[in-house]
């Protein structure tokens, strides 16, 4: 009999993850542009990502180190790769905003310094400008990092191809994200469940596909 090899079952078992419980006063930066109530659930009700979704996961973080290699190769001496993780942690108020950014590099072009952000997408059809969460993702960075030169870079998995946008410093779009931050701080201390915001907002309303509180949220707001 030939001895078969059940890849799909090898690799759903490395990319599993334990539920992990969070601490209520540290948050992650992606967390300010999530659904705030889905951020919420996730500290009060861990559970298991879902395993397709993992596998997404996985292939943005094998598409984010081909992303590092080809710019730190010496093909592309124009650009200077200064940092492959940025490590930061933030202090505000009684809550700590902290985390390793999985997802950011930090390059020099032009004796310019540009924190990088890299973002897998299925597909480039629809990217005509970066999603509102990935800016407020990274003028979080940028403020935590003290660097003022940004770009979201999009990068099709299947070919690719990618779409890049420069942003510039915003203070005013770096205090939106660490207000939303304290707002769930707030929310979680005092146990007070937060508006569905992605079921409220028409814009947000993709977060609600595939989220794993969906159940819990339509029965707790069953009327909006």
């Amino acid at each position: 009999m030939r001895f078969m090899i059940d890849f799909n079952n090898l690799i759903s078992n490395y990319v599993k993850r334990e539920i992990k419980e969070k601490t209520i006063g540290r948050y992650y930066p992606s967390e300010a542009g999530n659904c705030i109530r889905k951020v919420f659930y996730s500290y009060k009700n861990p559970k298991e990502v879902d395993l397709e979704l993992l596998k997404v996961f996985e292939a943005g973080n094998i598409l984010h180190e081909f992303i590092v290699n080809v710019l730190e190769s010496e093909k592309n001496p124009q650009i200077e790769l200064l940092e492959k993780e940025s490590p930061f942690t933030l202090e505000v108020d009684d809550m700590t905003i902290s985390g390793r950014v999985d997802d950011i590099v930090v390059v020099k072009v032009d004796n310019k310094v540009y924190l990088v952000e890299v973002k897998s997408t299925s597909s480039l059809k629809y990217t005509h400008e970066p999603h509102e969460a990935h800016i407020m993702q990274l003028q979080l960075y940028m403020h935590a990092k003290n660097i003022h030169n940004g770009m979201i870079i999009y990068v099709e998995r299947n070919t690719l191809q990618s779409k890049s946008f420069q942003l510039n410093y915003d203070i005013k779009g770096a205090e939106k994200a660490i207000k939303r931050l304290k707002d769930i701080h707030q929310c979680l201390k005092e146990n007070k469940l937060p508006i569905p915001e992605a079921r409220a907002v028409y814009a947000k309303g993709w977060m609600c596909k595939g989220c794993q509180y969906r159940e819990e949220c339509f029965k707790d707001t069953p009327h909006l």
